[in-house]
């Protein structure tokens, strides 16, 4: 019941971090239940680098900040992940996926739904949102205490070869063992998502990290003790955000959906 409570407990840390560095223990036991998951053959394909220095954490932050800004200016974002927002409660409530969009800067609140065309692109820039958006990013990867970056070994992951799917799979699984293991110690834990988008960015990310040729860098995250009050979340067993069984599981064939689970 720990492990399930752990389980439903879990969250990606939106806010800031409290400034208390990582101990050298738990960053040592966040690597080791990383390194306990299944992997094909043993092959363990995942490499890890720990990121405290404050130098290193800034730039990457300018990194994140800088992409954010260029991202949301140039429309890529919306394009990319219109399909994901909602604009209202019930349409949250009936896609059960997706993040509602309520927070945009005070001036286009009342145009949130043609924020996302052309021309409220426009408005968006005519404001600075994707300034003003890069510049908390910014703030919030530079206020981390720790990052850490995940790599795979380019002899397992090979792309457009089975061993691929094989090494995302148990980086996959290393990232959820380690994903929990933050719940446990009252960390918090975010993907640091935007240099990603930006092929300049992603490549600035790995020339800070050293990255050799026998690996390739997968994501980076950012790790930090969680103020009090967000530590232990209230418990949502209907889980608003999350879809119902129904809509995921299925019995014996593809064609039924399972019944009588969606309530309990």
């Amino acid at each position: 019941m720990e492990l399930l409570e752990a389980i439903r407990r879990r969250r990606t840390t939106n806010g800031a971090f409290l400034p208390d560095p990582v101990s050298a223990a738990d960053q040592r036991l966040l690597v080791e239940v990383a390194g306990r998951a299944p992997s094909q053959l043993n092959s363990q394909p995942w490499r890890f680098v720990l990121i405290e220095q404050r130098a290193m954490i800034e730039a990457i932050a300018r990194i994140s900040g800088e992409s954010m800004t260029e991202t949301m200016s140039s429309g890529t974002f919306f394009s990319r992940y219109r399909r994901y927002f909602r604009f209202s409660a019930e349409e949250l409530e009936q896609t059960r996926s997706g993040i509602l969009f309520d927070r945009l800067p005070a001036p286009l609140r009342p145009f949130t739904r043609q924020v996302f065309t052309p021309r409220g692109q426009k408005l968006v820039n005519a404001f600075r949102v994707p300034q003003l958006l890069g510049e908390e990013n910014r703030k919030l990867v530079a206020g981390s205490p720790l990052l850490l970056a995940v790599l795979l070994d380019r002899a397992e992951y090979r792309p457009g070869e089975l061993s691929a799917f094989y090494s995302l799979f148990s980086m996959g699984a290393a990232m959820e063992n380690l994903w929990l293991t933050t719940t446990q110690l009252g960390l918090g834990i975010q993907f640091v998502s935007f240099p990603m988008e930006v092929p300049w960015a992603w490549q600035r990310v790995q020339d800070l990290l050293a990255v050799p040729e026998e690996l390739e860098l997968m994501a980076v995250y950012r790790i930090g003790h969680l103020p009090p009050e967000a530590r232990r979340p209230p418990i949502d067993w209907s889980s608003e955000h999350r879809k119902r069984v129904s809509q995921y599981v299925f019995r014996e064939t593809c064609a039924e959906p399972q019944r009588g689970w969606d309530e309990s």
